[in-house]
């Protein structure tokens, strides 16, 4: 473990200088990104027909696919990013300080990501200007997707509340080390900030935590989502009370392997393996082992519910399922993960930060296929045409995988752009890590 003391040099190192390896994944990622808007154009201009989204005639009849999957998903992953922040805020886990606001821009990237989704599977974007003032407010206030759009509307908000809250702080005291080109920007961020008003803003931010913690299960990934296809009878696939514990699980595993990634990245491109430590990514592999653990149990008992004492065409559901070799993979990936989290926990000298890292894109890689299985699978199945299934099964069409690899690379660049513009690690973690709590230690910058 690194001995060094984490200064202030340390966070704004990555606004101060760029290294070529900046360029080459900035680089790859534009190509990536624009690849993927020109196969998005091919879908704006021939339609939804050059992707395997089909109505009841045939593959399988599935109308929402990868698209709403990947929703689910990049939605999860934001929802668990601003809880494991909340956490961390709220219980004083001053160990996992330093990946907070990490925490905090992953939330804020998913849930763009989330966003662009909607855009994507619409076909038209057009449609949703006209959908809702057509509608309005005939049939729009009575959609339970209102609730869903309002939810995610609600955490948008309060992350970026959260992040300009803490940030003025920071951008006081090192604004001599910011850069120059975005000095009003910070100037506008910053502006009427005193001292006096970091006590406030502490429990402005513990309220907000505890609105998150207590939200957060009852309402979005624990809730509004869930409900949209819980409740739905006709959908043996969906329908079940266990969706809301077992949608939140997945949010809250996906976040933290995703953190974990980020993590490693930043460690390994600015050296922060001091502020970034192994004990906080082994802490991080930890909680991800805890909760890829309920994802199995959740996804067990729904498979022993389904198997052994569910009507009849639930139990179909259930075969079909158990027997998809894309779905195997999801629990086959996540059960490898857990395996390495159980034993590095038990053998200390396992651990390592590159099978952590490993571990987490393993966990990513079986919920976003568990994702989308979830969607396209309970459209594959439905009570009303249990014995004549709709003919042939889905798969997603090149451009809705590429949306996956554009979707990723947009996230890329926003995380490489942000790192320009404000320190993603705050600066209350560098004095928790100095022992000097929030206090400021003039003449360190």
């Amino acid at each position: 473990m690194s001995s060094r003391t984490p200064t202030t040099d340390d966070i704004v190192r990555p606004m101060q200088s760029t290294a070529k390896w900046y360029y080459v994944v900035f680089g790859v990622a534009s190509v990536l990104a624009l690849v993927w808007f020109g196969l998005w154009s091919i879908q704006l201009s021939r339609g939804l027909a050059v992707t395997n989204l089909t109505d009841w005639g045939s593959a399988g009849g599935v109308t929402w696919g990868l698209y709403i999957g990947a929703f689910i998903w990049w939605v999860g992953i934001a929802h668990g990013g601003i809880i494991l922040s909340a956490a961390v805020r709220l219980f004083g886990m001053k160990r996992y300080l330093p990946v907070a606001r990490l925490a905090e821009l992953l939330t804020i990237g998913a849930l763009s990501m989330a966003g662009f989704y909607i855009v994507i599977h619409v076909g038209r974007p057009d449609r949703i200007v006209t959908s809702v003032v057509q509608a309005y407010p005939v049939t729009v206030h009575q959609s339970p997707l209102v609730w869903d759009v309002t939810v995610i509307t609600m955490y948008m908000v309060m992350t970026l509340t959260y992040l300009g809250l803490t940030i003025r702080y920071d951008l006081a005291r090192i604004r001599d080390d910011l850069p120059n080109i975005l000095e009003p920007v910070y100037k506008i961020a910053t502006i009427g900030y005193s001292e006096s008003e970091d006590e406030v803003i502490e429990r402005i931010v513990w309220w907000l935590a505890l609105g998150v913690i207590v939200m957060a299960p009852l309402l979005l990934h624990g809730g509004v989502i869930p409900w949209l296809f819980a409740l739905l009878p006709s959908m043996p696939g969906w329908q079940g009370a266990i969706q809301g514990p077992q949608f939140l699980t997945i949010a809250l595993t996906s976040a933290i392997a995703g953190v974990i990634i980020l993590a490693l990245a930043l460690r390994r491109a600015y050296d922060w393996h001091h502020i970034l430590t192994d004990d906080v990514i082994r802490g991080l592999t930890l909680w991800l082992g805890l909760f890829s653990l309920l994802f199995l149990w959740l996804q067990l008992q729904q498979v022993i519910t389904g198997v052994y004492a569910a009507p009849l065409d639930q139990r179909s559901f259930a075969a079909a399922k158990v027997t998809n070799p894309y779905y195997q993979f999801a629990i086959g990936v996540v059960l490898l993960s857990l395996a390495y989290i159980f034993a590095q926990a038990v053998k200390a000298h396992i651990f390592s930060p590159m099978r952590s890292l490993a571990a987490s894109l393993l966990v990513l890689a079986g919920t976003l296929t568990e994702k989308i299985l979830f969607v396209f699978e309970g459209l594959e199945y439905p009570t009303f045409d249990m014995y004549y299934n709709t003919p042939g099964h889905y798969f997603p069409s090149p451009i809705e995988i590429g949306s996956l690899v554009g979707t990723i690379a947009l996230c890329t660049l926003f995380f490489l752009v942000i790192v320009k513009v404000v320190p993603v690690i705050e600066l209350h973690a560098i004095e928790e890590l100095r022992g000097e709590g929030h206090s400021h230690v003039e003449g360190d910058d």
